[in-house]
This record gives structure tokens, C-alpha cells and sequence, in this order.
């Protein structure tokens, strides 16, 4: 092995214990705190009890009469009945969060401790250590042979793909004849033909996940054994039920835990050994983490072609971790848009590099370059800053705008189809992670598109912070008796509506307070959130905010030329100054 690769998988070895120690460090000084001040700052929820278990997806139940948390749907919690450094507590993964009504999946917890034990619990913010995994994976990409000769020199750059001209023109054809527009053919075709790797760049409704879909098709068709990864399980489920539309006769399965099978539409097996596809040689296409390739659940199962969807929040460990299984790979992802996640402070370039941006510029990619969704006015502003100008809405989507079966009885400036980016400064000053005033705002918003006529599943809210979420998903639980319609309103953070898209995108910026968002200039400025959170809706996006904010003046250069960019998007839209007490 060459020096070059020894010195990368060292490093890579460094920032793995590093970035465990550091989250297991802050966790442990977290946990520290009295219970009543980690409750307060919703850090850990209290007074937990047994509401019930479903033996079919082993999800616990957990009902409590007070929620204020910051935690999110797939966040990893530990369930205790005393003080987490004192207690051996359980781990488990939160999977349903309805305010008072928790749905966790637990890892290792002894069912039967909760019925004996039904009340008295308290879930504070967990953490499952997944070194060993990523460790393991690095010593086996410096011994296989796979790892020696195609992955590591891939990575460093010494080797490059070819291109199977006679297979190319037979993906192209295959693509054309699916209706797949000039760059969407030109992605499948390419992946389709090479012998190593191809990475696709797709732009917010390009299609990135229907290309994936037909690269899978066509490659099982041919006989090849794929295998669908991404960091999240919903990237895989989306991936897979798009692979059902399009190949309905394709065996197509997903490998995981039953909890995580949610809106699939293809078999879920625990294992690969009890799945309907054991008994074939080749021709199959089977979703499954990473992760799942180092357990039990897929243990010595290899493949031809990876598949890696959301690959720009994948790092480079997890990527190995997936190649491993394999000897061709697609990378499917966009580096406009939210890069991996890291705990480490002031991370050191390889840890923030995901293998989607260390991979890209090297000649072998390509860009999806038709929106079908954003309409011409969403789409002007993230084309012109983060797509050279490339990125177009697709014939028939530009001209599109929101239909409101009957007008407003309020704010019929605000929410008029005529102008589809909308800044609506409500003037609020000094506020950090919440603003009562914005979220009464983006609350009666919502309300006046619900009175006219916006079926709910088309209204999404979004927030940098859970705290300010949760505000606005109180008020409108309290406002919406029909829970159906409450639940159809997605109100979340960028991270979580990444890969998702409504008609309507309301976006709360809370902070008003300029030494605040100083402070949090690396988070709230992030231009790859920004681009994330600016391209969710269709047809209607709406930013309420506070143009104090634009008064940080973050001393790294870098940070301020972030606000700048933030500024030039709030010019670019049309604008909404509200006075103190209007509509009240």
C-alpha cells in the first residue's frame, strides 16, 4: 500500500476517535447538569411512561404530559430511570415525536423492564458509538484486495474510469425510450457504461432519484447484483419505491429493521438470509445502510454496483464502509446542498469533505440540469449562485404558480401567486432560538392558506432551530382540531426537508439578534443550508424574518461574504414590511 493511502486511512483513524470522544465529552458534561436545567433547555424529557408496544415493528410507545425537547424524529436518546452517568440507561432511537406521544425503536432494552416498570422514565440525548464500525472498515480497505486496488487508489486519484462505449449507447437508448430528458440520459448512460465510478450532481427536482432508479434497473437487468445506499433510511425507501414504479417485475427488497419500513413499498426482510431474493444468483436490487453491510443483516453478502443516493453527506469512512461490498460505484448527490454532519469544532477540511466532493472535478460526473420542480422566479436565484446559471426549470414548470381556490381573508399581499418569493419582515430584535412573534406569523399563514383552499400536505415550515418548530407546531396543534389535517403539515428543520418538496415553503429565520447570529455564522449563514431551505416549494416561498439580522459582522472574512450572499437573497425577493399590531 502506498504512502499516500497509509497517511489517508491514519488520518481518517484520527478523526474517527476524535470525533467519538468529543461527542461521548460533551454528552457526559451534558448529562452533568441537574435534571430540572437539561428539561428546560429541552435537552431531556421527564416523566415518561408506558403507553404500549407493537410486537409487529417493536415500536415502544412512551407518553408524557410535557415535551419541550429539541429532539427529533431519528435522533438516538437514552431511557433511564435515574442519572444517566450513574445508571446503565437503554439506547433507542426515536421514531415518532406527536408532542405528548413518543414512538421509540430500543436498541438492547429489555421490553420487560418497561411493563414491570411502566412510569418514572426519563430519555435524554443518547449516543451510539459507531467507531468500531467505521474503524473495522479501514483495516479491511488496507487488506482487501478490493480496498488495495480499486477503492483507496480511487479515492487518491491514481486510477480513473473507463467508458464501454457499445453498453453506453445501449443505456442511452434504454434512457430515451423511458422519456428521460438529454441530462438524465446522459447520467444513466454514462453510469451504465463505466467500470468503476460515475458521480450524477442533481439539483433540487432534477430527478436525481428517478436516474438512480433506471441506472438500478437496467444494471439488474443485465444481471448484476445492486445494492441502494444512503445515509438515511427514507433516501433508501424513496429510492426503492421509485425503482417499483419503474421495474415493477424487478426483485426489489430492502434489508433492516421492520421500524424503519415506514411508507415502503417493496418487502422488508430483518436479514438477507430470511429475503426473497436468497435463492437467486444475480439480477436483484436490495436497499440497505451501510451500516447493515456490518452486521448480521448482510454479512458477507456481496454486489457489483453501489448505488450511493444523498452521497454528499456521506464521509468518506461511511463510503468505504459501503464500497466495501462492491466493485463498481454511482455516487448520486449535490454539493449545493448540506454537506456531512460533524461534532467536532473548528473540523479540520477531511472531516467536513463528504466522498461526493472529494470525488467531484475529476472528469467523470455530470449534472441534471431540468427542475421539474421549482418554478422560474424559485429557481433564478440558487441557478445564478450555485449552478452557474445552469440549472433551468423544465418545459411547463416555469410558468406555474400557486392556485388559492378563493383569496385570503388576510395578508392577501403576502400570500398573492403573482409573486412566488416573498421576504416578510416582521422587525422582531434580539431574538435567538425562537420568536414568539414569527411563529404567530408563519402560524396565521398558514391558516389563511388552509381558509383558501391549500390542502395541507402541500404547507411546509422550516426552521434552523427544533425550539422554534416545536413553538409553531404547538400553536397549530392547538389551532387545527382535525389531527389528519395537523399532521399533514410538515413543520421541521432544513436537515430533516432536505430530499423533500411542498407547493408552499414557509421559512422562519427567528434570529434576529446580529451578535447571535455572529456567533452562529458557520450554521445560520451556511450557504449549502440556504440552498437547501430557499428550493423546497413548487410554487410559493415565503421567509419571515427579521432584517436586523443582517447587521452580523462575523470577523472571519469567509463568514462575512455568507451574509452578503444571505442579504442579496432577501433583495432578490419581493417584500413585506409588517407594523407592530397589523393583523392582530
Amino acid at each position: 500500500m502506498s504512502e499516500h493511502a497509509t497517511n489517508l486511512l491514519n488520518r481518517l483513524e484520527t478523526l474517527i476517535l476524535r470525533e467519538a470522544n468529543e461527542q461521548r465529552e460533551q454528552l457526559e458534561r451534558q448529562w452533568s447538569l441537574p435534571l430540572s436545567e437539561r428539561v428546560r433547555t429541552g435537552k431531556a424529557i421527564e416523566g415518561l411512561r408506558l403507553g404500549g408496544i407493537n410486537d409487529q415493528t417493536g415500536r415502544v410507545r412512551l407518553i408524557c404530559q410535557t415535551n419541550n425537547s429539541r429532539f427529533r424524529e431519528g435522533d438516538h436518546l437514552l431511557l433511564h430511570k435515574g442519572h444517566p452517568l450513574l445508571e446503565a440507561g437503554f439506547e433507542c432511537v426515536l421514531e415518532l415525536d406527536e408532542e405528548q406521544v413518543l414512538e421509540v425503536v430500543p436498541q438492547g432494552l429489555n421490553v420487560n423492564r418497561l411493563i414491570e416498570e411502566p412510569e418514572g422514565w426519563i430519555a435524554d440525548e443518547g449516543f451510539l458509538d459507531m467507531s468500531g464500525y467505521y474503524l473495522q472498515a479501514l483495516v479491511e480497505v488496507a487488506d482487501r484486495q478490493v480496498g488495495r486496488s480499486r477503492i483507496l487508489p480511487l479515492i487518491l486519484g491514481d486510477i480513473a474510469p473507463t467508458i464501454d462505449y457499445a453498453s453506453y449507447e445501449r443505456g442511452w437508448k434504454a434512457a430515451t425510450d423511458a422519456g428521460l430528458n438529454q441530462s438524465q440520459a446522459e447520467a444513466v448512460a454514462q453510469a451504465y457504461a463505466t467500470d468503476l465510478v460515475y458521480l450524477i450532481q442533481g439539483p433540487p427536482g432534477t430527478g436525481k432519484t428517478l436516474v438512480l432508479a433506471h441506472i438500478a434497473r437496467l444494471l439488474a437487468e443485465e444481471g448484476e447484483r445492486v445494492l441502494v445506499t444512503a445515509l438515511t433510511h427514507r433516501a433508501i425507501n424513496n429510492a426503492l419505491n421509485t425503482l417499483a414504479k419503474v421495474a415493477p417485475d424487478l426483485p426489489v427488497c430492502k434489508i433492516g429493521h421492520q421500524a424503519r419500513a415506514d411508507g415502503l413499498n417493496v418487502p422488508n426482510y430483518e436479514s438477507f438470509e430470511y429475503s426473497e431474493v436468497v435463492q437467486l444468483a444475480d439480477g436483484y436490487v436490495i436497499g440497505a445502510t451501510p451500516f447493515a453491510t456490518r452486521t448480521n443483516r448482510l454479512a458477507e453478502v456481496e454486489f457489483d454496483t453501489v448505488l450511493f443516493d444523498e452521497a454528499s453527506q456521506v464521509t468518506l469512512p461511511l463510503a468505504i464502509m459501503g464500497m466495501l461490498v462492491g466493485k463498481r460505484y454511482v455516487f448520486i448527490g449535490d454539493d449545493c446542498q448540506l454537506p456531512p454532519v460533524t461534532t467536532l469544532r473548528n473540523p479540520p477540511l477531511l472531516a467536513q469533505s463528504s466522498i461526493f466532493s472529494y470525488l467531484s472535478g475529476r472528469g467523470y460526473g455530470e449534472m441534471l440540469n431540468l427542475t421539474y420542480r421549482l418554478n422560474d422566479q424559485l429557481t433564478a436565484w440558487p441557478s445564478r449562485n450555485f449552478y452557474d446559471n445552469r440549472l433551468q426549470p423544465a418545459p411547463g414548470i416555469g410558468e406555474r404558480r400557486l392556485r388559492l381556490r378563493k383569496a385570503p381573508k388576510k395578508w392577501q399581499d403576502i400570500l398573492d401567486p403573482e409573486y412566488p418569493v416573498m421576504f416578510v419582515d416582521v422587525g422582531q430584535v434580539n431574538t435567538t432560538v425562537r420568536s414568539q412573534r414569527e411563529a404567530e406569523m408563519v402560524v396565521d399563514l398558514v391558516m389563511r392558506l388552509l381558509e383558501s383552499g391549500t390542502p395541507p400536505d402541500d404547507i411546509g415550515v422550516v426552521s434552523p432551530y427544533r425550539a422554534q418548530g416545536r413553538v409553531i407546531r404547538n400553536m397549530l396543534r392547538n389551532l387545527i382540531r382535525d389531527p389528519d389535517i395537523y399532521r399533514a403539515i410538515v413543520v421541521d428543520t432544513v436537515e430533516r426537508m432536505q430530499g423533500q418538496e411542498r407547493e408552499v415553503i414557509l421559512v422562519s429565520l427567528t434570529t434576529s439578534n446580529p451578535f447571535f447570529a455572529a456567533e452562529l455564522a458557520d450554521f445560520f449563514f451556511q450557504p449549502q443550508r440556504l440552498n437547501v431551505t430557499i428550493t423546497r416549494p413548487r410554487t410559493k416561498l415565503i421567509i419571515v424574518g427579521s432584517s436586523h439580522v443582517l447587521q452580523a459582522r462575523p470577523g472571519d472574512p469567509a463568514l462575512a461574504g455568507w451574509v452578503r450572499l444571505f442579504e442579496d437573497l432577501l433583495r432578490s425577493c419581493s417584500r413585506y414590511t409588517v407594523t407592530y399590531g397589523e393583523g392582530s
